[in-house]
């Protein structure tokens, strides 16, 4: 048997440019060479992508029968939902695209259960067309946590020079704050280090934002919540031997990250971790969910309708996401 990785690749929204990226990843050799790519999602939309890309690839409709390290190149699998209508327009804010893109990653993660995939990719979803298909959550990263019963989980965004993690995501800010406390704090702190731990990094260096400007600067800016929320995590992080420093000011903390000196940075919201990330290179960022039973990569960017159907998407996130995937499963 196979040992090389098999991974599951949900389309997302079918709407957006997932199927395109998809198609154009999987005409690399050299994921083939590495790994047992599946797609999870519906074989006439990868069949569009791939005549409206002029990709000289066949598409495979498969399903729970089929031998899924039995891909190759060339030949893209699919494990075909069979969800949405041919003509699903490119661009528009879809019911039926929206849950189908839940349906994709749900089956995923069954199969991830069951072993029969080692690691979980996705393409992209609209959370708009997510809550008007009937399901109503944040994004993938909460879908994932609900349906693998995981309570301490969050966001890590890596790029080739960053990576970040978060307290709290998809919120809006005056929610964040009010989330913010410093058992959740030191939930991602611990994280952090037992992600990068596990990938072969010994004793990270921990980078922690503060929330203010210049994280508060001893109680001139804000309310104390550097004091309240985060200080208490930090020292209860420190006293067991990790490798952590904070609060600083975010401006300059993603600086000196990038050039080195820390291995992650713990963001508080949103926005403060991932505009450093877009702005050192959207086409090299990789979302990971951390905390999970299973490992889960992603795009680091939207369904992109403005440009979906036009064929001319950058593929190369899809690219990094799918070695990272490869390089974070288990061997089989």
């Amino acid at each position: 048997m196979s040992k090389k990785p098999i991974i599951g690749i949900t389309m997302g929204d079918a709407s957006g440019v997932g199927p395109e990226i998809i198609v154009k990843s999987l005409q690399s050799e050299h994921v083939y060479e590495q790994s047992h790519p599946i797609v999870i999602g519906d074989a006439k939309m990868l069949g569009r992508a791939a005549e409206l890309l002029e990709a000289n690839v066949t598409i495979k409709e498969v399903d729970v029968n089929f031998d899924f390290t039995a891909t190759k190149f060339g030949e893209i699998a699919c494990y075909d939902l069979d969800l949405l209508p041919a003509d699903l327009p490119f661009g528009q804010v879809s019911p039926e695209a929206g849950h189908a893109a839940f349906e994709y990653l749900r089956t995923a993660i069954e199969l991830a259960n069951e072993a029969r995939i080692d690691a979980i990719c996705t393409a992209p979803l609209n959370k708009e067309a997510l809550h008007k298909g009937g399901h109503i959550y944040p994004g993938h990263t909460e879908i994932l946590a609900e349906l693998t019963n995981t309570k301490d989980f969050s966001m890590m965004l890596s790029s080739p020079k960053l990576k970040v993690i978060h307290v709290t995501t998809h919120v809006g800010l005056l929610d964040a704050i009010n989330m913010t406390n410093p058992e959740r704090v030191y939930k991602v702190i611990r994280l952090a280090h037992e992600t990068l731990t596990n990938s072969g990094i010994d004793q990270p260096k921990i980078g922690v934002c503060g929330i203010n400007p210049h994280a508060g600067e001893n109680g001139l800016f804000g309310y104390g919540e550097e004091e309240e929320k985060i200080i208490p995590a930090i020292e209860r992080a420190t006293e067991e031997g990790i490798n952590v420093e904070g609060p600083l000011p975010a401006d300059t903390l993603f600086f000196r990250a990038q050039r080195g000196d820390f291995d992650i940075v713990v963001a508080m919201y949103h926005d403060q971790g991932h505009g450093p990330i877009k702005v050192l290179g959207l086409e090299a960022g990789v979302n990971i969910t951390v905390g999970l039973p299973i490992i889960r990569t992603s795009v680091d960017h939207g369904t992109a309708f403005d440009i979906a159907g036009k064929g001319i998407v950058d593929e190369r996130s899809m690219l990094e996401a799918l070695r990272q995937a490869i390089e974070l499963a288990p061997e089989r």
